[in-house]
């Protein structure tokens, strides 16, 4: 296999995949390495699937709301895979008054940039959602939120990817980045150096230390979220769900099954050997959660539960951006564990910087330099 391609993509999650394959449409040779024997092997695979845009941080709605509107809806056909996205509304619950107004400021930040997306009292939110408890005295509701598979969406990105020509190399880790005269040209693997003229950086946690080869910091730590997926029930509603206290997050799947995400907050307690472990308090912890909310699964039986690192940004906003005093060198990283549902937005915009496109969205709020002390 050449060691040389146009674009060097280094992870092999959702944002490396979707980025290959929007390049791969353009034309480039692109070259994937990623360290897991396994696509998705991070946050890709271990995440609630949710695919918001109500509750993101105001430097981030634009690009979930461009993914919504122009790329979700009609992945499933261009990826010629059923990522099992379903538009059908996001509540965010609230039980007292400190909850609704946690609610209604993330309602206005959003709406103010033209989100629709409003309260609505509790009985409104039962007529969308019959099973929800009495507790629930409010919500707000984002119409056009939705969820989807997030393994299914990697997999298609990465199978369409492969077939427009993309190569990719799994079980390899990267080790560093080489300049030559000064400009990003190499990577090197625990078993190869690979030659490019573009390297993406998109390897969730591990971005941080291969950054920190060609001396760039970005300061972001490692968080464990944590999920669980119970036996099939009859199909009851296909709303995502949250709360405004961050009990859960979830959602009922096409085969049937619930699945929920959230933490228990005593993370810390399991050792960090570095392989993400279920703790065994925070399964019950969301489920006392999901069953005040949702009394009707007060019965369901988990089948499965299972973690997943997040690369944790200090301001929990990515970093999108080519670094200035290492050319040829583009960040993505720092998604904080919201970057399943803008991955489509984000996937367009690197192939777009990679080509030197003119991108379809303003990025300059996801630059890597905006953690510099002001003077």
């Amino acid at each position: 296999m050449s060691h040389y391609a146009d674009v060097i993509v280094i992870g092999g999650g959702i944002i490396g995949n979707s980025t290959a394959y929007y390049l791969a449409k353009k034309g480039c040779s692109v070259l994937v390495l990623e360290k897991s024997d396994h696509m998705g092997n991070g946050g890709s695979g271990r995440n609630g699937g949710g695919v918001r845009q109500s509750g993101r941080d105001k430097r981030e709605l634009p690009l979930a709301m461009y993914g919504v509107k122009n790329l979700w809806p009609a992945l499933s056909d261009e990826l010629e895979t059923d990522v099992e996205y379903y538009q059908e509304g996001n509540l965010r619950l609230g039980k007292t008054d400190e909850h609704i107004k946690i609610l209604e400021c993330l309602t206005n930040d959003a709406a103010s940039l033209g989100l629709d997306v409003r309260m609505i009292e509790g009985i409104q939110a039962k007529e969308i959602c019959p099973y929800l408890s009495e507790e629930v005295i409010g919500a707000s509701w984002c119409p056009t939120d939705g969820h989807a598979n997030p393994m299914l969406a990697t997999l298609g990105y990465y199978r369409k990817a492969r077939q427009l020509g993309a190569r990719f190399v799994t079980g390899e880790e990267v080790i560093e980045i080489k300049k030559i005269k000064g400009k990003a040209r190499q990577v090197v693997t625990s078993e190869n150096c690979y030659e490019t003229e573009t390297i993406i950086l998109a390897a969730g946690y591990d971005s941080r230390k291969i950054a920190a080869t060609v001396g760039i910091n970005v300061p972001m730590l490692q968080s464990l979220l944590e999920v669980l997926v119970t036996e099939a029930q009859p199909p009851m509603f296909y709303q995502m769900l949250g709360t405004a206290a961050a009990d859960f997050y979830g959602h009922q799947s096409t085969h049937g099954s619930f699945v929920f995400g959230g933490s228990s907050g005593f993370e810390g307690v399991n050792k960090n050997n570095g392989t993400p472990v279920t703790n065994s308090i925070t399964a019950s912890c969301i489920c006392r959660g999901i069953m005040k909310y949702l009394p009707c699964l007060g019965d369901a039986k988990i089948v499965r539960t299972w973690a997943g690192w997040i690369d944790d940004c200090v301001d929990h906003v990515p970093v999108i951006s080519r670094v200035e005093e290492v050319p040829g060198l583009i960040l993505a990283c720092g998604f904080s564990g919201h970057g399943f549902g803008i991955s489509p937005t984000v996937g367009t915009l690197l192939s777009q910087m990679a080509v030197g496109e003119e991108t379809v969205l303003d990025i300059t709020d996801f630059r890597y330099d905006r953690f510099k002390a002001k003077i």
